[in-house]
């Protein structure tokens, strides 16, 4: 069973580009770890194909060489607070909403169509962080689009703004999972894995 991982730097986790079978220090590394330890007798190719600082558009544009072309069974796709970030950034690259939806629209009707593959989204969040701040009202208008297209699109979504508050509120550090507010720590990698694999683990018993 191929399971390809798709997204930015909250995937690539400092991946090795030359071996797209490296899982990085992110949650790819977690939850490749749980699955195949839950389900042994399952023979899993783990793909991780998630580039730092991608926004929808550039996932859009790699979408055949980097998840088409590998005939995925399960593609999971975490992408979006770069769309977010590059408004803020020094280049200030504006894309809309209305952009960021049509673009990941164009992704999943493409996966749709040209694969067989099921489809995990997992929400882009945002955590503690001063700086970022003013960054929350627009992932907050986000969210409901992300949350609509997988709604209509995806087999399994997984809301990790909505788990990442509910763990903050027992967390006496704000900062335990991640020091930025957007990259995770080994905490926060862990936390998604453990997540990722609750979510997606009775579709692998089903068989897929």
């Amino acid at each position: 069973m191929k399971i390809v991982f798709q997204g930015d730097s909250i995937t690539d986790a400092g991946r090795d580009k030359r071996n797209y079978h490296d899982m990085g220090n992110g949650y790819p590394k977690y939850a490749s770890a749980l699955i195949a330890e839950a389900f042994p007798n399952v023979e899993f190719e783990f793909i991780n194909m998630g580039i730092s600082g991608n926004r929808t558009c550039q996932l859009f544009d790699r979408l055949y060489t980097d998840a088409i072309a590998f005939e995925p069974d399960i593609i999971s796709i975490l992408i979006g607070i770069n769309d977010i970030w590059h408004r803020h950034g020094a280049g200030r690259i504006e894309t809309t909403d209305e952009q960021v939806a049509t673009n990941y629209r164009a992704i999943l009707e493409r996966l749709k169509k040209q694969t067989h593959a099921k489809i995990v989204m997992l929400s882009p969040f945002l955590l503690d962080n001063e700086e970022k701040e003013a960054w929350r009202p627009e992932l907050e208008r986000l969210l409901p689009i992300i949350r609509s297209l997988a709604d209509e699109f995806a087999d399994i979504y997984v809301p990790l703004d909505k788990l990442f508050e509910e763990a903050l509120k027992t967390q006496p550090e704000p900062k335990f999972y991640s020091a930025d507010g957007v990259h995770p720590n080994a905490n926060g990698a862990e936390f998604i894995g453990k997540h990722y694999f609750d979510a997606i683990a009775p579709l692998l018993k089903s068989g897929v």
